[in-house]
């Protein structure tokens, strides 16, 4: 096959710094290259593919669904989208889901809807939003905004108004910052692009004390802490926090794209007609997909993504040049004596493909991947921190 790099550098935006492999196809939780190399999957699309590659089912439902209604407006009903919908409900408890195409669009979502609860019901005050410092809820202007890095704060100004930040699992600063003017707190149970850090029982318990003493909403991403990845459906379940609202995306389309943001009881009627929307929002396609997926999530696998996740904490616990293994079920930081992106560039030469977050190594694996290929890729991987730490 002839390479498409150079064609890649060509005509696409050089918005990503990837690295030097072409890949072509897969099947589980392998993936094959060009030339025909096959690499233990590690990273899953970024916690997308939970099911791996090519999976029978997944395939199944969406060519099925592809040849009777790829599209339709949502001036329509289509049955996908309500299915997925239903399935969703029944597994948070939550109310009602508004579908749109990305983990962003969906935390968007989010923060118009707390914002438009809070002005409901403060004769059309606007409020404020609390997140986390280090946090990240995505790439659009104002999902920028309401994240808590510097870092993504540069060039694309001016932002979105209407966010405060305060450092996680701080109780005394969130206490501070809290006030009648707080509309919602929105946290991520894990800080997945921060750095796999999640938050703290107590941080938590006082961010549910806050709320009932202040009437603020609880949103919490889970975009990428979602869908089974962390050993339950959603992370909050590890708190025993009931949010007013959930958004996620990722892993619920099992490779297509597609986000929703989910309602409880108490937010589930602040959106009326015309209040929000999206062209794409519940496409048949990625709703039949993203149904064969979350039908599957369920205890057994969730008991499953539990033990492998310890299974991997086992392994890696005292491997020479690890220091600590941060997170929950299968999405797990590493940090090492060494370089992070380093260690994923060898690793890629070996054959296993390993994610980053800050300055540690991120595993996101299939949630399906079978401990003979978890074997193989923890020798390689725990070999090359080695490796790199007396580098």
């Amino acid at each position: 096959m002839t390479s498409f790099k150079n064609d890649d550098k060509k005509y696409i935006a050089g918005t990503y710094g990837r690295f030097d492999l072409e890949l072509v196809s897969g099947k589980g939780a392998v993936f094959t290259d060009i030339n025909g190399k096959e690499y233990i999957d590690m990273g899953s699309g970024i916690g997308v593919n939970i099911f791996g590659v090519g999976d029978s089912e997944w395939v199944a439902a969406v060519t099925k669904q592809a040849s009777k209604l790829q599209h339709t407006s949502n001036l329509y009903y289509t049955e996908p989208c309500v299915r997925l919908a239903e399935a969703l409900c029944e597994k948070s408890g939550m109310k009602k889901v508004f579908f749109c195409n990305s983990g962003a669009e969906a935390n968007e979502c989010a923060i118009k809807a707390a914002r438009k609860y809070y002005s409901d019901n403060h004769d059309g005050a606007e409020g404020e939003i609390i997140t986390l410092k280090n946090s990240f809820h995505g790439r659009t202007i104002t999902t920028l905004a309401a994240t808590g890095q510097d870092v993504f704060h540069k060039n694309f100004g001016p932002f979105t108004d209407g966010f405060r930040f305060v450092e996680a699992n701080n109780c005394d600063e969130l206490r501070e910052a809290v006030s009648d003017k707080t509309a919602a707190v929105m946290i991520e149970m894990i800080q997945g692009e921060g750095g796999v850090n999640p938050l703290e029982k107590e941080f938590v318990d006082c961010i549910k004390e806050l709320s009932k003493e202040f009437g603020f909403l609880i949103v919490v991403d889970e975009v990428q802490t979602g869908n089974g990845r962390t050993g339950k459906y959603f992370a909050c379940e590890h708190f025993s926090l009931a949010p007013d609202i959930i958004s996620t995306a990722k892993g619920l389309g099992g490779g297509l794209p597609i986000g929703a943001t989910l309602f409880s009881d108490k937010t589930q009627n602040v959106l009326g007609p015309s209040d929000h929307g999206s062209t794409f929002g519940g496409n048949p396609i990625a709703a039949a997909g993203a149904l064969s997926i979350v039908k599957r999530v369920d205890d057994e696998l969730l008991c499953e993504v539990e033990k492998k996740g310890e299974y991997i904490r086992k392994a890696l616990g005292e491997a020479e040049g690890v220091k600590s293994i941060a997170g929950m079920g299968l999405m797990l930081g590493i940090e090492t004596a060494g370089d992070a992106k380093k260690i994923a560039a060898e690793c890629i030469n070996r054959g296993v493909l390993v994610l980053t977050a800050k300055t540690k190594v991120r595993l996101l694996p299939p949630l399906n991947i079978t401990y003979s290929q978890l074997d193989r890729a923890l020798d390689i991987l725990k070999e090359v921190i080695k490796n790199e730490a007396s580098a």
